[in-house]
């Protein structure tokens, strides 16, 4: 069994960072650049390196993905099924302002994300199969090109679904997994009887 390994970079702050921002395109800040690259910056003085650079095609992620690409020589592949989660009507709406209006279904949302999604909004299962998908579809890219160790530049939810999946967690133990702005989480990446499986490779970075 090859055991491939990936480090999921965390985009950084962004100008919609105080609300559920999805699939909304908001930019990087600075202050957000800045941590994404500070963290690169001392995983290369550990001597880290990568094959090639993955990144979700949202710009919080995209621009510095691309920035980086370019700055090492690497290959860099877009991959739309590593997106965050979709929130529905609640893109771009604060937490708190959702608390205001709708207290009972947020705290289910947290507490039970198996059960409860944002209204019309992507469920669990959904944004599962979907990251899935674009794992696998990763998998399958980089053992075609005999790619050994692969950057991903992702968002939270991703980060924190596999992170959950490789803890052999339940599901709805979600939204307590790490996933902090700008940080790195490796993990290795194997397939099993012709299905993914993650473990963690090891602590953030």
């Amino acid at each position: 069994m090859k055991k491939l390994h990936l480090d999921l970079l965390r985009h950084g702050a962004t100008t919609l960072s105080h609300t559920l921002r999805g699939h909304l395109d908001d930019a990087l800040t600075e202050q957000g650049w800045l941590q994404m690259q500070s963290t690169i910056q001392r995983a290369m003085d550990a001597g880290m390196e990568w094959d090639v650079i993955i990144s979700s095609p949202l710009q919080r992620c995209q621009k510095f993905a691309a920035a980086l690409a370019e700055q090492l020589e690497l290959p860099l592949r877009l991959n739309a099924d590593i997106k965050e989660m979709y929130f529905g009507d609640w893109e771009g709406v604060s937490t708190q302002t959702i608390y205001e209006n709708e207290p009972e279904l947020l705290a289910n949302f947290w507490q039970f994300p198996t059960q409860y999604h944002a209204p019309n909004g992507e469920s669990l299962n959904q944004f599962q199969q979907r990251v899935l998908h674009g794992f696998n579809e990763i998998y399958v890219q980089m053992q075609q090109h005999q790619w050994h160790k692969a950057l991903i530049v992702t968002h939270g939810g991703v980060i924190k679904l596999l992170t959950c999946l490789a803890r052999q967690h339940k599901l709805d133990d979600l939204l307590t997994m790490p996933a902090a702005l700008g940080k790195l989480y490796a993990f290795n990446l194997a397939q099993i009887d012709s299905k993914i499986h993650f473990d963690e490779k090891s602590a953030t970075r």
